[in-house]
C-alpha cells in the first residue's frame, strides 16, 4: 500500500511540474527541402520589436529543416524605442521598424530584410510571426486599444491570404493575437491562463490570453489542424533557466508548419 502510494504521488508530481506540451521535443518530423517561409518582423528587442530569441531560434529551425525563408518587416516608424536595461522608453529616438529588424539580416539577397508591402502570398509556402512586444505596439494597436485593436494594413493583408489560401500561419508568444483578431474560430496558444508562479516560472502576460479569447478564439491547442495555425507560448513564460524549451517551442511550431506546408 505504501509503495503504491509512492508510486502515485510520483506520477501526480511528473504531471504537476512538467513543462506545457508545446515545449516539449517532439523529435524530427522530417526535412522538407524547398519549403519557402516568410518571416514578419516588428523591429528588434523583446520591448519594443521582435524578440531577438524568438527570431533567431525561428531562423535556426527553418534552416535546419531545409527551408528556404525570406524575413519581412513593415517600412514604417516603430511606436517608441525602449531603453533596455530600465525597460523605459528612451527620450528623443524613433526608429523605422524595416531598419531595426535589418538587424537579423546577414548576407545579401533573400537574407535581406524587405519591406513587408512587398509580400505576395503566391511566392511562399507559409508566414512566421515571431513574438516580442512589437506586436502589441508596432503590428497593431493592442497595447492602446485591447481586444478591440486594429492590425497594421499589411499584417491584416497577409494573414487573411495565407488563411485564404489554406498556407499555414506559425505564431510565437504574443503573435496570435494578431491571427484572432482577423480570422475567424481559429485555435491557439499563448501558455497558461492564469499566472501559476511554478519551477518552471511564471506566466505574467495572461491577460492576453483572456483578450484573444473574447476575439472569439479558442485556447489551449497549440496545433489547429483545420485552419492551419500553430502557435507556441515561448517567452509569455518568464524563466532564467530553461531556455532550450523556448528553443525547442519554436522548432515544434517551425515542423509543424513545415509539415502543413506539402498537404
Amino acid at each position: 500500500m505504501l509503495a503504491t502510494r509512492t508510486l502515485l504521488s510520483k506520477q501526480t508530481l511528473a504531471v504537476l511540474f512538467r513543462p506545457p506540451a508545446c515545449f516539449v521535443h517532439h523529435g524530427d518530423h522530417g526535412n522538407w527541402g524547398n519549403t519557402n517561409v516568410a518571416v514578419v518582423f516588428s523591429g528588434c528587442g523583446w520591448w519594443d520589436g521582435t524578440d531577438v530569441h524568438e527570431g533567431v531560434y525561428t531562423m535556426y529551425h527553418l534552416s535546419r529543416n531545409g527551408a528556404r525563408f525570406q524575413m519581412f518587416a513593415p517600412n514604417q516608424q516603430q511606436m517608441h524605442v525602449m531603453e533596455h536595461m530600465r525597460k523605459q522608453p528612451a527620450t528623443g529616438e524613433n526608429r523605422n521598424m524595416m531598419m531595426e529588424a535589418a538587424r537579423f539580416s546577414h548576407g545579401q539577397g533573400m537574407t535581406q530584410m524587405q519591406d513587408l508591402s512587398k509580400l505576395d502570398v503566391n511566392t511562399f509556402d507559409a508566414v512566421i510571426f515571431p513574438g516580442g512586444h512589437g506586436v502589441t505596439k508596432n503590428l497593431s494597436s493592442f497595447l492602446k486599444d485591447g481586444k478591440d485593436c486594429k492590425l497594421h494594413n499589411d499584417v491584416e493583408r497577409v494573414l487573411k491570404d495565407f488563411h485564404r489560401s489554406r498556407k499555414p500561419i506559425g505564431l510565437a508568444s504574443m503573435a496570435p493575437l494578431l491571427a484572432c483578431r482577423v480570422l475567424p474560430n481559429i485555435e491557439v496558444t499563448m501558455g497558461y491562463e492564469r499566472d501559476e508562479s511554478t519551477r518552471w516560472g511564471n506566466w505574467p502576460h495572461t491577460s492576453l490570453v483572456q483578450a484573444v479569447k473574447s476575439m472569439g478564439a479558442r485556447h489551449h491547442a497549440y496545433v489547429d489542424e483545420k485552419n492551419k495555425v500553430v502557435s507556441t507560448p515561448s517567452f509569455m513564460w518568464e524563466t532564467d533557466y530553461h531556455y532550450h524549451y523556448i528553443f525547442d517551442g519554436i522548432g515544434n511550431m517551425v515542423k509543424h508548419v513545415m509539415r502543413m506546408s506539402t498537404k
